[in-house]
């Protein structure tokens, strides 16, 4: 069992100062990100599938231990059905394996218009879907989280070894902190209640591995009864042998590295994982300062 946690992005200004050490220049971030983190959700394949220069830089700015956890791109998702676009999907996947063991699970979002209906050509996609290259499924349409299509996506998921990506909205819904937030802070708060789905938090297991999306309030307080809850199921889901893979958003992006360190903190208290990189990256920081 091995516990990942990141964010959906590395390359963050706000962060120079904070999670970055000073004067971090952006051709560095996502080294400095792996010092610090362990997987990241892959956006930017969302929009462009990056070349094999990109890759082989991406290779040598991460340790071994790092996963990358792509995004499939949006001409395949978010275009009509997926079936017709098998082919596309298997050259992503060919681009993909050039990660080689940074190579984690890739990460299927399905827009919320895709709904039951197209349970047949989510079969066909999936089947046509290597065995040996992990997937993680979202689903946003509501009728997916209501009887009886929960449970029959959940046995096609478990009947190919794929994960059902569990995403939590409940922290950005909470209205406790909203008369404290500043103008823009609550604004991005507002958007993000906006955008994100408001579905039922599934945890069902459906692979040897689970893909959690955790949305982040930006007030730290708010969130701790949730990182909690999520630590306690992390750790049994871990002791039952299971991979993790969990990434932090936050509408307040400088908070989304904190939240992956808070959780980190939280599931170490119940289950032995290694620290994270982070840890041994200020220690060294520190120690190197001493020597100064």
């Amino acid at each position: 069992m091995q516990f990942f946690v990141g964010c959906p992005v590395w390359a963050c200004k706000g962060w120079v100062g904070n999670f970055y050490p000073e004067e971090t220049k952006p051709s560095d971030y996502l080294r400095e990100y792996s010092r610090r983190l362990t997987t990241i959700e892959g956006n930017t394949t969302f929009y462009a599938v990056p070349g094999p220069k990109t890759l082989e830089h991406w290779l040598s700015e991460t340790p071994a231990s790092f996963r990358f956890c792509p995004k499939i791109p949006k001409s395949i998702s978010h275009e009509g059905t997926l079936a017709p676009r098998v082919d596309a999907s298997l050259e992503f996947i060919s681009a993909m394996r050039a990660l080689g063991e940074r190579l984690g699970p890739i990460f299927l979002q399905l827009p919320p218009r895709y709904s039951p209906t197209f349970a047949d050509d989510l079969r066909l996609f999936l089947d046509a879907w290597p065995r040996d290259c992990q997937l993680a499924v979202e689903v946003r349409h509501l009728d997916w989280f209501d009887a009886p299509h929960n449970s029959e996506l959940n046995r096609l998921l478990s009947a190919h070894g794929m994960a059902r990506v569990v995403i939590d909205t409940r922290p950005i819904r909470s209205l406790e902190g909203d008369k404290i937030l500043s103008g823009t802070v609550y604004q991005t708060l507002l958007e993000a209640r906006r955008q994100k789905p408001a579905v039922p938090a599934v945890q069902e297991r459906t692979a040897d591995f689970m893909f959690v999306r955790y949305i982040g309030h930006p007030q730290m307080a708010i969130n701790a009864p949730l990182l909690k809850e999520w630590a306690g199921h992390i750790a049994a889901q871990l002791r039952g042998g299971s991979d993790a893979y969990v990434f932090c958003h936050c509408p307040e992006t400088l908070a989304a590295p904190f939240l992956c360190r808070q959780l980190h903190a939280e599931v170490r208290r119940l289950v032995d994982v290694p620290p994270l990189p982070w840890e041994d990256a200020g220690r060294k920081r520190v120690e190197q300062g001493r020597l100064l």
